[in-house]
C-alpha cells in the first residue's frame, strides 16, 4: 500500500472509534504508538492525525493527540450549532430511517436503559444511538458537519454523566427521541431533540455551577 493510502485508512480508523465515542478526554493518541499497532511508519500516522486535528476531531498537545479541550465559550458556540443542525436532522431520520436502524437504536437504548450507576456502560449505549441515527442522514453535507463536532459532544457527556441527574435526563431524551422515529414522525423528532439538546445544556451549566466540571 501506499503512504496515502495508508493515511487514508489510518484516519478512518481513528475517526470511526472517535464518532462512537471509545476515545476518553484523558487519553493520549501517540504516533508511535499507533503506527506499532497499525504496522507502518509514524508518518502516515502523523498526517492522519493532523487531518483529524484540521477537520476538528482532535488537537494537538505535548504529550500527543487528545479530544478538543473546550472553553465553556466553545462549548455554548456548539450548543448552537446543535439547535441549528440537528433538529432538521432527525426530522428527516424519522422519515426515512430503515426497520434495521429503528432495531439498531433499540439494541443502544436497552443497552443505556440497562446500564445503571454504570457510566461508561451508559455512554456506550448512548453514543451508539447518536451515532446510528446520524448514520440515517441521508443529506451527506449535513452528515458530515454533525460528525464534526461529535469530539465537543463526547467531551460534555463525558464530563456530565457523572451526574445521575444528567444521566436520567439523557435517557429520558433518547426513548422520547426513538418513539418519535418509530412512529415516523419527523415534527415530534424534531421538537423532542431540540428539547434534548437544551436539556443537554442545561446538565452542562449546572455541572459548571457545582464544579462537578472545572
Amino acid at each position: 500500500m501506499t503512504r496515502t493510502s495508508h493515511r487514508i485508512r489510518i484516519h478512518d480508523s481513528l475517526r470511526s472509534r472517535l464518532i462512537r465515542g471509545e476515545i476518553a478526554p484523558q487519553m493520549r493518541l501517540v504516533d508511535h504508538a499507533i503506527a506499532a499497532e497499525m504496522g507502518v511508519s509514524r508518518m502516515p500516522v502523523r498526517e492522519a492525525l493532523m487531518q483529524l486535528v484540521s477537520e476538528g476531531y482532535l488537537e494537538s498537545t505535548s504529550r500527543g493527540f487528545a479530544l478538543p479541550n473546550l472553553t465553556p465559550d466553545r462549548i455554548a458556540e456548539v450548543f448552537v450549532l446543535r439547535r441549528l443542525l440537528e433538529p432538521h436532522a432527525v426530522a428527516g431520520v424519522a422519515r426515512d430511517r430503515t426497520e434495521a436502524d429503528l432495531a439498531a437504536m433499540q439494541a443502544a437504548l436497552a443497552e443505556a436503559e440497562g446500564a445503571g450507576p454504570d457510566v461508561t456502560g451508559f455512554h456506550r449505549g448512548a453514543e451508539a444511538f447518536r451515532n446510528i441515527w446520524v448514520q440515517a442522514v441521508r443529506n451527506g453535507e449535513l452528515r458530515q458537519s454533525i460528525q464534526r463536532y461529535s469530539g465537543q459532544v463526547q467531551s460534555v457527556r463525558f464530563a456530565t454523566l457523572t451526574d445521575p441527574l444528567a444521566r436520567a435526563a439523557t435517557l429520558s431524551g433518547l426513548q422520547a427521541l426513538f418513539k418519535a422515529f418509530r412512529a415516523g414522525d419527523g415534527l415530534a423528532a424534531q421538537d423532542r431533540m431540540l428539547r434534548f439538546i437544551y436539556d443537554a445544556e442545561e446538565s452542562y451549566r449546572r455541572g459548571l455551577a457545582t464544579g462537578l466540571i472545572a
